[in-house]
């Protein structure tokens, strides 16, 4: 691994089947370790629940309010500057209960990749 600076192109942001806007900020082979990715929900919007294999991902909160579904804890209000923790295989979910958009940071570790998510949506 080497150092770098890296600068955030919002316009590489794509949008997920999971209800939700991605950025990946830092997600690399050459650092398996950790991923951080900037994820925005719109107004209104509940992603879809899923959970993570072998992964422990963390949101910290950056803009936005919202109510946090996560394993067997009750649903709880999430604000500017809240930290998620979320166990590797840990159901979970968050709606965006603002006016505007809710944006938080996705870290994971070890870092995401496709074959690690789990999609466990209730019909």
């Amino acid at each position: 691994m080497k150092e770098f600076i890296q600068a955030t192109n919002l316009a590489n942001e794509f949008y997920t089947e999971e209800k939700c806007y991605i950025t990946e900020l830092s997600n690399s082979s050459d650092d398996a370790n950790i991923s951080i990715a900037r994820a925005r929900v719109a107004s209104g919007i509940t992603t879809c629940w899923h959970c993570l294999i072998a992964t422990v991902e963390y949101y910290y909160i950056l803009s936005g309010v919202g109510i946090m579904e996560l394993g067997d804890l009750p649903a709880q209000s999430v604000n500017v500057g809240d930290i998620v923790r979320i166990p590797p295989m840990c159901k979970q979910r968050i709606t965006n209960t603002g006016a505007e958009d809710l944006v938080f940071l996705a870290i994971c570790s070890p870092r995401f990749t496709s074959d690690i998510y789990i999609d466990i949506e209730e019909n």
